[in-house]
C-alpha cells in the first residue's frame, strides 16, 4: 500500500475523532483542514486546535443563575421576620380591644315581650338571656350579645344633633369609644335616630381583656317619654336580622 493512502486515511480518521468530540457537547472547538495527498507519497496536513477557557465561561453561567436564587431566599427571609419586632411608636397597643369569635344570634332564636313596668311600651327580647336591672335599665345578656331597654320622660323628640351632644354620654367618655354615624330611622314605633360605634366590652374575668362590640342604640319618643334599645355584639357578627326584630318590634301601649 502507498504511503500516500495511508496517511489520507489518518486524516479521515482525525476528521471522524474530531467530530465525535464536537457532538459530545466538549466545551473545546477543534477545526481540522485536510490537504489533498502529493503524488509523490507526501501529503500536507494542518491541524489547528482552538480551546477557549470554557471553564470561566461556564462558572459564570453557574453564578449568574445561583446568584438571584441565593439573594431572593435571604430577602424573603428577612422581609418575613421583620413584622414579628413591634416597635414603640407603631406597635400593637395591648390595651386595646380584641376581636373575639362573632358569635351570631342562631336563626331560630325565639323571642318574647318584654313589657315596662308602667305598661306604656313593650319589646321582643331574645329568651333564654339572662336578665339584670341597673340603673333603671333592663338588660338581657348572652356571651357578648345584649339588649339593653331604658326609658326616661323628655319634652321633645330627639334628633341626630341631640344624640351627638348629650345621647351618648354614658359611653363617649370611654377610651375605647369610636362613634360610626349617627341617622334618622324609621320603625313600627315611628322616626326616631340610630346611632352606631364601637366600644370595648367589660373586661373579661380570667384574663382581663375587653372584646371589641359593634353597637346599634335606637331612641325613639312618645307622649312625653323616650325608649332606648342599645343592641350590642362582638364586632364581625351577623346580628342584622335579629337587631331588627328588636328594634321593629316597639309597641307604645299607651
Amino acid at each position: 500500500m502507498r504511503p500516500g493512502t495511508i496517511f489520507s486515511a489518518g486524516a479521515v480518521l482525525l476528521v471522524l475523532v474530531a467530530g465525535a468530540c464536537s457532538s459530545a457537547g466538549s466545551a473545546a472547538s477543534t477545526s481540522v483542514r485536510a490537504v489533498a495527498v502529493q503524488p509523490s507519497g507526501l501529503a500536507s496536513n494542518s491541524v489547528s486546535t482552538s480551546q477557549p477557557k470554557a471553564t470561566t465561561s461556564t462558572s459564570s453561567t453557574s453564578a449568574a443563575v445561583l446568584a438571584p436564587t441565593t439573594i431572593g431566599v435571604v430577602a424573603s427571609t428577612t422581609t418575613a421576620a421583620a413584622p414579628a419586632s413591634i416597635s414603640g411608636a407603631g406597635g400593637v397597643d395591648p390595651n386595646a380591644p380584641e376581636v373575639v369569635a362573632p358569635g351570631d344570634i342562631p336563626d331560630n332564636q325565639v323571642f318574647i315581650a318584654f313589657t315596662a313596668v308602667d305598661g306604656s311600651y313593650s319589646v321582643k327580647v331574645p329568651e333564654g338571656w339572662a336578665r339584670t336591672e341597673a340603673n333603671g335599665a333592663v338588660v338581657f345578656t348572652d356571651k357578648y350579645n345584649s339588649v339593653t331597654i331604658q326609658s326616661s320622660p323628655s319634652q321633645t323628640a330627639p334628633t341626630p344633633a341631640s344624640i351627638r351632644a348629650s345621647g351618648l354620654a354614658d359611653v363617649s367618655a370611654d377610651p375605647t369609644f369610636h362613634l360610626n354615624d349617627v341617622q334618622p330611622v324609621t320603625r313600627k314605633a315611628g322616626v326616631g335616630v340610630l346611632a352606631t360605634f364601637e366600644i370595648g366590652s367589660a373586661p373579661n374575668a380570667v384574663t382581663g381583656k375587653k372584646a371589641l362590640l359593634a353597637v346599634e342604640r335606637y331612641v325613639f319618643f312618645h307622649h312625653g317619654s323616650v325608649v332606648v334599645l342599645t343592641l350590642s355584639g362582638a364586632k364581625g357578627a351577623d346580628n342584622v336580622d335579629p337587631w331588627k326584630t328588636v328594634s321593629n318590634s316597639l309597641t307604645w301601649t299607651s
